[in-house]
């Protein structure tokens, strides 16, 4: 079905029309139809209207990172299996053009699911047909690996691209780690998200290779004042002192990376990393919940710390109880995460939860995918991990099991530009 200069109606514009409009259209109305699907599709939004709605592609910053945490995630690590940097090239661009098309709810190609040649591929994979945007946004990073000798990269790798140390405790599988690129896909509906790393996998056939993926649900950080804290699978509310979109200075300081501090192609953008961390629930599961809240240094109800009475109450270190020690434990996560024991360090966190079935021993195999974005992982998530990974109580229940890092450049401007063309111009 094709409407003004033979373009074709949105999937998702055509099943919206309802029987009626089908009628008008197989009437005669297809170029009315196609003018109208053409304006709604152009006009950026404001924002995401609700969890069906969109959330603007272009922009000076990538959507996903400040954006409301959505309630699902599908994240995908890529190993670029070709060689050549125009290959390269071509498939960022058109990368960068399917996800525009998908984060407004249209199809990731321009014949979408059920058109053009029926000899042929379709030029997407149809399990979102007839479904809303549902906020989804796609974000990229370039990972460590890739500035490597093939692309002629690696005069271009940020210092603040290096290499995270190994922490104690770490049980890292390399086949779930690292990644020359990395896709954040999230959206409030799940199928959504998965249609979205899919058909840019499908597109990469051949050029890209999925390293490895995620699929999470129920965020566990609250990236709005508009959201509330969620909670982990532990229980507690996770992320309440974390960075919010409207926090602007503190973003200008602790997330966006700023002229001067490294490559140019990199001023916008931000550094995420990633670590899946395995929860040992079952025994967690049987820890008194006198303990459980002493590790954390919360409140497992309100979410207060030990020393206050609602969640956003200032934790008090220095208190004591009557038997002379901390109230909130030295070895607390709360107090080793807080920025005060950091120079007033903080990140961005966009973590989920996991449960990706047993282990065949009866255990679940869940947890969090902790995903963290900041200016400098070297000033920010390694200080502040360092001290986690030697100190904290929260290590007998824990265990990482992949780490990522990876430098995502800033905003696509417009049709016309796409993801990390600075970098390869």
């Amino acid at each position: 079905m094709t409407g003004r200069g033979g373009g074709r109606i949105s999937r998702r514009g055509l099943f919206g029309l309802g029987a009626a409009g089908v009628a008008v259209v197989g009437a005669g109305a297809a170029t009315a139809s196609a003018v109208t699907r053409e304006a709604r599709e152009h006009t950026p939004a404001a924002g995401a209207s609700a969890a069906s709605g969109s959330v603007p592609f272009y922009g000076g910053h990538q959507a996903g990172i400040t954006t409301p945490a959505q309630d699902r995630l599908h994240f995908a690590a890529f190993d670029v299996t070709t060689r050549k940097r125009d290959e390269l090239v071509d498939l960022l661009q058109r990368w960068t053009a399917a996800a525009a098309r998908m984060t407004q709810g249209r199809d990731a190609g321009t014949f979408g699911a059920v058109g053009g040649d029926p000899e042929a591929p379709p030029d997407d994979t149809g399990e979102a047909l007839g479904l809303p945007p549902s906020g989804l946004t796609l974000t990229i990073g370039f990972g460590t690996s890739l500035f490597d000798e093939r692309f002629g990269l690696a005069g271009r790798r940020p210092p603040a691209l290096a290499d995270l140390p190994a922490f104690p405790g770490d049980d890292l599988q390399k086949d779930i780690s690292g990644g020359d690129l990395c896709v954040q896909a999230c959206a409030h509906d799940p199928q959504v998200a998965v249609h979205a790393i899919r058909n840019l996998a499908r597109i990469g056939f051949g050029k890209v290779a999925v390293r490895y993926s995620q699929l999470g649900f129920g965020r566990t950080s609250s990236t709005s004042r508009a959201q509330t804290t969620p909670r982990n699978l532990m229980g507690f509310k996770d992320g309440t002192n974390n960075l919010k979109l409207e926090d602007t200075d503190m973003l200008r300081e602790y997330l966006w990376a700023a002229p001067g501090d490294g490559p140019d192609w990199m001023d916008g953008g931000s550094y995420l990393v990633t670590r899946k961390i395995r929860m040992h629930i079952e025994t967690w599961d049987r820890a008194p919940l006198a303990e459980q809240q002493a590790i954390f240094g919360r409140d497992k109800g309100k979410g207060a710390p030990l020393t206050g009475a609602a969640e956003f109450d200032a934790p008090d270190f220095a208190k004591t109880g009557p038997d002379g020690k901390p109230v909130i434990a030295a070895d607390s996560h709360v107090r080793l995460a807080h920025p005060s024991s950091h120079g007033g360090a903080r990140l961005l966190r966009r973590g989920y939860n996991f449960v990706d079935g047993s282990d065949g021993l009866g255990r679940l195999d869940a947890g969090l995918f902790f995903m963290a974005y900041q200016r400098d992982p070297r000033t920010q998530f390694t200080p502040i991990q360092r001290t986690l990974s030697a100190k904290d109580a929260l290590n007998e229940y824990i265990k990482h099991v992949s780490s990522g890092l990876f430098a995502c450049p800033p905003g696509v401007v417009d049709a016309g530009d796409y993801w990390g063309r600075a970098l390869f111009t």
